[in-house]
């Protein structure tokens, strides 16, 4: 198994996470609509289509590859989960620029830029029960790990945190208009996080 990932290896995990979301769909909604708008599934299930659709097959360069990739999110989503997604492929863009291989054992640290990136963005703080505390719980479990390591790390890391906050309430956004309901739930963003990523983690690790 491969300690380093290029082009190929991205494009069929955003095949896989297209897939993910649209299996995901209804119970995404349905986990939105207790505190939000019930919209987060299938706006993740277009804007995933959208993005795997655009994912260049014939580009080395994962600077070019993710720019595609951004480019086509920022015309596919104005939702705040969805401007997540689309920061995060441009800052993706930004430092794989010029490289056609990435090691596994610097995604930890690249997660680690998004997270801050979405907490400047977005205004949250880890702790809040957002999407930033997934983040921040999988950058460090998988930092430095070969591939299969940084797949149960990861898996390990998403359970973990799911359970943590489930009882806390939300802190921020239009959940923390609803802060009392959201005690016993799981966010909507961190409960994505975990389904469209939990797909590539079974696959990394089996």
């Amino acid at each position: 198994m491969s300690d380093t990932l290029d082009a190929a290896a991205f494009r069929a995990a955003l095949l896989r996470i297209r897939d993910a979301a649209a299996a995901a769909q209804a119970e995404l909604d349905a986990a939105d609509g207790r505190i939000g708008d019930g919209d987060t599934g299938i706006m993740l299930r277009r804007l995933f289509e959208a993005v795997a659709a655009a994912a260049p097959a014939d580009v080395a360069d994962l600077g070019l590859f993710f720019r595609a990739c951004a480019k086509r999110a920022s015309e596919s989503t104005g939702s705040s989960l969805g401007t997540l997604v689309t920061v995060a492929l441009m800052l993706l863009a930004k430092r794989l620029a010029g490289r056609t291989k990435l090691p596994v054992a610097e995604l930890g640290g690249l997660l680690g830029e998004i997270r801050d990136q979405a907490m400047a963005r977005g205004g949250a703080a880890l702790g809040d029960k957002t999407v930033v505390d997934m983040l921040d719980a999988v950058a460090r479990a998988i930092d430095g790990l070969d591939r299969e390591a940084a797949a149960m790390a990861a898996g390990r890391a998403m359970d973990e945190t799911l359970a943590g906050f489930r009882d806390r309430p939300n802190r921020i956004g239009r959940a923390r208009m609803f802060a009392e309901r959201s005690i016993g739930i799981d966010d909507p963003g961190m409960l994505a996080f975990a389904r469209l990523t939990a797909v590539l983690t079974r696959a990394e690790g089996a």
